[in-house]
């Protein structure tokens, strides 16, 4: 279940499970690695829950020495390892190294435990257990607490615990690197802000940071802003009451457009794996799947709703080339998109001749952007086959690095241009893109100022006078 629910928000290239440490034993249960964040996850089960004629008590501290603390000593000893420089690879015999490189110096190692077995013991210890989840308390020191399912574990070198119940709730609800990484990254900072961060369930806590907006910041967080609060404390049930407001409903219908953008990673994902992909491999460093990879999940919405609609209007044409050509910004404020269609009758030659050419003329698009909107630093080019017209189809893909755009990079493509005019016309049109999608008030009707002698509205042929007027 970790395996799968991982690729889905780190994709095939970012995840690899079970690599080993050079002296071959196992460094983790999966090891994902995207930008500078280290991912580091161990899944357990223990069955001391179940085993009968035991002290309630006895079996939880064993559960708990089992399924948690182990872990938590190994996934310390793992981050240590890592630092460490030592070589990690992805088979027993030490003959690949794992493929994706990361930086020692600037690594953020996010320490993942997920511990099963509890969720029905928890579920019968109390009525008030709404899912089953564990309880998690972080303070400095852990010491045990004299009751079971509620584990304590020390902030000053946190480790995140979730459960069989609220895994596939977090992967599910954040399943980019951005919502993922921005979400533990606010957890660890209550967890260093505050004395003492307790919560009933990891799926309350979600509940309350997604409904915790700073609008300074501009993003979610966990805690309070008022001052002088050393500890805060999320109660039972917050997840549950949290799905069923009509926000959450309005975000997730608003949401399903944007898996056009995953589905679109994924093929081209394959495509790397099976060497069929157009352009820079995104396995490793800055590549175009990389980028687009950064976008959180509300604004792959608005990608994917715009990528959709070009598709949509590209011409109904008999002539034998046709092109369609959109411009979709990033949410980030220095990066954005060119999409590229084509339509070419009669093509004989599809790899060798047809692909190079759209290619080419991807490259001087996305050099058009730059000039045509100064202030970007990243342009990524998406090249595809009009689906109108096109039965099969395949992806090319250029990520351009404008951060320090030339004079002769600006002359070269605007040359380049003068005979295609990309981004020479058109409207640019301005849109403002919510996570929770707002409800917009209904326009007033306009009242209509009718004269007494001048028809009435209704249509019965008579004088307004003599007609509606009496009703109003």
């Amino acid at each position: 279940m970790l395996a799968d629910l991982c690729e889905k928000s780190f994709l095939k290239l970012w995840s690899y499970p079970n690599p080993v440490k050079d002296d071959k034993k196992e460094l983790c249960d999966l090891l994902a690695v995207f930008e500078n964040h280290v991912f580091i996850f161990f899944d357990r089960e223990s069955h001391a829950l179940t085993k009968e004629n035991k002290d309630p008590l006895t079996k939880w501290k064993r559960w708990k020495k089992e399924a948690i603390d182990a872990q938590t000593r190994t996934a310390h000893g793992a981050e240590r390892y890592i630092r460490s420089g030592r070589g990690i690879f992805i088979d027993t015999e030490l003959a690949v190294p794992f493929p994706l490189d990361i930086d020692r110096q600037k690594m953020v190692v996010h320490k993942i435990i997920i511990a099963h077995g509890a969720k029905e013991a928890c579920e019968n210890f109390s009525d008030d257990n709404v899912y089953g989840s564990l309880g998690m308390f972080y303070v400095s020191g852990v010491p045990d607490l004299p009751f079971p399912f509620m584990v304590n574990m020390d902030k000053e070198n946190p480790v995140h615990v979730f459960d069989s119940h609220n895994l596939p709730i977090i992967f599910s609800e954040l399943d980019t690197f951005y919502d993922l990484t921005a979400y533990l990254d606010a957890k660890v900072e209550a967890i260093k802000t505050y004395d003492m961060l307790s919560y009933c369930g990891e799926e309350d806590l979600l509940a309350h940071y997604l409904l915790n907006f700073d609008k300074t910041r501009n993003k979610h967080f966990i805690g309070t802003s008022e001052k002088d609060v050393n500890g805060v404390t999320i109660g039972e049930g917050e997840w549950k009451d949290f799905i069923e407001l009509e926000i959450y409903e309005r975000k997730k219908a608003a949401d399903k457009v944007s898996y056009h953008w995953d589905k679109l990673l994924q093929i081209t994902c394959q495509n790397t794996l099976d060497g069929t992909i157009g352009g820079s491999s995104p396995l490793r460093g800055c590549s175009a799947i990389h980028e687009m990879a950064k976008e959180p999940r509300f604004h792959r919405r608005e990608l994917s709703a715009r990528m959709l609609q070009s598709i949509r209007n590209f011409p109904e044409t008999q002539q034998r080339i046709m092109r369609n050509l959109s411009f979709v910004p990033s949410f980030y404020e220095d990066k954005g998109y060119v999409f590229l269609q084509l339509k070419v009758d009669g093509i004989t030659d599809y790899e060798n001749e047809y692909r190079p050419k759209r290619q080419a003329l991807l490259e001087v698009a996305c050099g058009a952007a730059k000039n045509k909107f100064d202030h970007l630093k990243t342009v990524i080019g998406i090249a595809i086959d009009a689906p109108k017209y096109a039965e099969t189809n395949s992806e090319d893909f250029i990520l351009m690095d404008c951060a320090n755009w030339s004079d002769e990079e600006r002359a070269h493509y605007e040359k380049a241009n003068e005979g295609l005019g990309f981004f020479k016309t058109g409207v640019v049109e301005k849109r403002t893109v919510y996570e929770f999608p707002v409800v917009e008030s209904p326009k007033a009707e306009r009242q209509v100022k009718v004269g007494r002698n001048a028809p009435c509205l209704c249509g019965s042929g008579r004088k307004y006078k003599k007609c509606c007027i009496r009703k109003n």
